[in-house]
This record gives C-alpha cells, sequence and structure tokens, in this order.
C-alpha cells in the first residue's frame, strides 16, 4: 500500500495551490507597501535606486515568516471549504476516513512549512535585518553616494556650499553651477559656471574633484577689494566628510541568531537587562514556529460551514485570530524585553490559552455529531444578515400609501 493514497493526493493539490497563491500574495502585499515608502526616503536622502531593492530583498525574509503561517492555514482552509460545501466531505466521512486522518497531507506540508520557518526566523532573518539597518545607515551617511538635489543648496563638510539646476545623463553632467566656498582665514570664493562634472581621485575616498567650465570667481577678502577672475575650466577639490564604519552584528535582540540568544539568556556574565531581553526574543521566535502545528486544526475546524450553508465566517474569524495572536506576541515579547513579565509565563501563556481553544474547536468538528466551532457566530450572522436583507428590501421598496377614507382597502 503506497504511503500516499489517491485522496492524499487529491487533497495536496487542493491545498498546495491556494497556499502558494495566499503566500505570494501576501508577501507582494507587504513588499509594495514597504516599496513605495523605501523610495520616498531613498529619494529624500538623495541615494541611488537600485538601493530600494536590495533592501526590499534583505525584507523579504521577515515577510516569508509572517506569509508562510497566513498561507499555510488558509491554504489548508480553503481545501477543506471546497470539500465541504462541494460534498466530498461528507462521502470521505462515509467511507470511514476521519478528520485525523484526512490531516495526514496537512500535516506533512506543515512539518516542511515548520522547518522553513524555523531557518528563517532563527537564522536568515537575523542576519537580513542586520544587512537591511547596515544599507540604511550608510543610505544616511552617504556612503552609498548620495546625489546632489537640483536647484536646492546642498551643504558638503560646512565650508561649501553647491546649488545646480539641472542634472544630464545620470548626474555626469551637470548644468548651471553656483558654489560658495569659505576657508578659515574668512576668505569667501564665489563660483558661478556654465557645467562641469565630478570627477574621483585614484587612492582617495574622501576627497573628490568638481571641474568646472566656463565661469568666473569672485574673490572676497576681509579688508581688501573683491577680486573677479574668470576661467574656462578650473578643478575644485571637495573633502567629503568622514564616514564611521557601520557598528558590529547584535546592536539588537533580533540580529543575533538563535544559539548566541540562547548563550547570552543563559550566560551569568551578561547583565540582567541582556539576559531578559535574549529570552523574551528567544521565546518569542520560538513560540511562532511552534503555533504553526496548530494551524492545520484551526483550518479544519473553521473550514466547515454549517449544513445548507456556504457561510465563510469561517475564514473572517481564522484571519482575525491568527493576526491577533501575532499581535499578542509582539507585545508579550516588548514588555518581556523591559522585565515587566516573566519572558515564559508571558509568551507561552498566550500559546497555551490558543492550544486548549484550537483543540477544542477542532474536537467539536471532529468528534460531536453535527458540532461547529462558531456555531452561535454563524447563528448570530446569520439573524444579522437576514435582518439587513428585510431592512434593504424594505427600502428599496419605499414607504406604503395611505388608503383613502371613503375607499375599501383591498
Amino acid at each position: 500500500m503506497k504511503f500516499l493514497t489517491a485522496i492524499d493526493r487529491y487533497i495536496l493539490r487542493l491545498v498546495v495551490v491556494p497556499m502558494l497563491g495566499i503566500f505570494l500574495l501576501a508577501a507582494s502585499l507587504l513588499v509594495m507597501d514597504k516599496m513605495l515608502r523605501l523610495f520616498d526616503f531613498v529619494a529624500t536622502e538623495g541615494g541611488p535606486v537600485g538601493v530600494v531593492f536590495k533592501m526590499l530583498a534583505n525584507m523579504l525574509p521577515e515577510y516569508a515568516s509572517l506569509a508562510i503561517p497566513l498561507g499555510l492555514m488558509l491554504g489548508i482552509l480553503l481545501a477543506f471549504r471546497k470539500l465541504a460545501t462541494s460534498s466530498e466531505l461528507d462521502v470521505m466521512r462515509a467511507v470511514g476516513l476521519s478528520y485525523t486522518r484526512m490531516l495526514r497531507v496537512p500535516y506533512i506540508i506543515t512539518f516542511v512549512m515548520v522547518l522553513c520557518n524555523f531557518a528563517i526566523v532563527g537564522y536568515l532573518q537575523p542576519l537580513s535585518r542586520y544587512y537591511y539597518e547596515e544599507l540604511n545607515y550608510e543610505l544616511k551617511s552617504g556612503a552609498l553616494g548620495a546625489s546632489i538635489k537640483v536647484g536646492e543648496f546642498t551643504a558638503l563638510k560646512d565650508r561649501i556650499a553647491l546649488r545646480v539646476d539641472e542634472s544630464k545623463d545620470d548626474g555626469r553632467q551637470l548644468i548651471g553651477i553656483f558654489a560658495r566656498v569659505a576657508n578659515q582665514k574668512g576668505q569667501i570664493l564665489s563660483i558661478s559656471a556654465r557645467q562641469g562634472q565630478f570627477l574621483s581621485l585614484k587612492g582617495q575616498r574622501n576627497t573628490i574633484i568638481l571641474r568646472l567650465e566656463q565661469g568666473q570667481i569672485i574673490q572676497d577678502v576681509p579688508g581688501k577689494p573683491s577680486r573677479v577672475l574668470t576661467f574656462t575650466r578650473h578643478d575644485l577639490p571637495i573633502d567629503l566628510p568622514q564616514i564611521e564604519k557601520f557598528r558590529q552584528r547584535g546592536g539588537q535582540d533580533r540580529e543575533y541568531l538563535l544559539p548566541e540568544l540562547m548563550k547570552m539568556g543563559w550566560n551569568n556574565t551578561t547583565s540582567k537587562e541582556e539576559r531578559t531581553s535574549s529570552l523574551a526574543n528567544l521565546n518569542y521566535r520560538l513560540v511562532e514556529v511552534v503555533m504553526m502545528s496548530l494551524l492545520p486544526l484551526l483550518a479544519v475546524a473553521l473550514a466547515i460551514p454549517p449544513k445548507r450553508s456556504t457561510s465563510a465566517l469561517g475564514l473572517f474569524v481564522s484571519i482575525v485570530l491568527v493576526v491577533a495572536y501575532h499581535k499578542i506576541n509582539q507585545y508579550a515579547n516588548d514588555v518581556a524585553s523591559l522585565g515587566r513579565i516573566n519572558p515564559i509565563l508571558g509568551l507561552w501563556g498566550p500559546f497555551a490559552f490558543f492550544a486548549l481553544l484550537i483543540l477544542w474547536m477542532y474536537w467539536r468538528v471532529a468528534y460531536v455529531p453535527g458540532g461547529q466551532a462558531i456555531g452561535w457566530l454563524e447563528t448570530a450572522s446569520a439573524k444579522v444578515a437576514k435582518r439587513l436583507k428585510s431592512l434593504l428590501r424594505r427600502n428599496r421598496r419605499g414607504p406604503m400609501l395611505p388608503v383613502p377614507a371613503d375607499q375599501d382597502a383591498v
């Protein structure tokens, strides 16, 4: 007998297609939202456009850790919902297949997704987060080659003010240049040029040359008359500010790998604050991954609507529960990092509550004849929907006309 029967392969197809679709959709929405903010940020800092895609690539592991559980749960939920609404689930149950047996393939997929998410959360996400912060630092410090904003004055090392009217050929050709240079002796040079370009010096990273063409220089010296010089070509050296090297990885708890967090949390040589924050972040990552093992049970419990009903209320409730649980964990992690609550109690307490709730919901559906996990909510929503339909129908008809007193009512 083969390990996977025809029914298992059928359930596999039903689960994988929506799971991948939802995973890609959720990741795409998160990336698009972040991309718009990054484009605005990079444009404000005057950095190259290519850094946006590098920063987005480093954010993908964080988005994947959120999209994988959501895609897994909704993929299983939509698969069993399709089986339930098409009466195929009743046929499977009639031939002796229990819900637990039908969850064989979803749990195989869950096991693979748990391993992937554990690798992402424990190892890949901390590294990518550090590289994202490094790019962010280099962008703000100008190490990525921040550009001169056209039409605005830009101060360089507090002694040079530069303004460019127009830029062509990706900044290689500058049109309408004005520069004001001051030195420590009080001498001021006001330079205007028709065009120019930036040139780099070999072996010198902190000095560049601004080559100006067709312009004039007005030299102001305290106590002496101003002098005006006209030039065909003039090279203006510009000293760039020194850029400090970015910090080492580990400035934040979420940049540590899981083994590093465990070592810090149980090492008595570290400070109490570091041990507390490390244990909080360690338990936060573990509880997020372990929770994925209960998602197939939650999906099945909320996938099956009441008989003779196609209600999608379970789909909405499942998303609310998963998002709410994630937000509770984030809040508990922040509070536990400050030492206001025990990390184990603050993070594994909500997990125990949700685990008991999910097990109860699954038991109601799988082992109670005619049981529903959210039957009371389905009944209430049905009554509300019926009432709203009645009000809409009444408003569509309009007010009833009164019957004249001298005529009999029909």
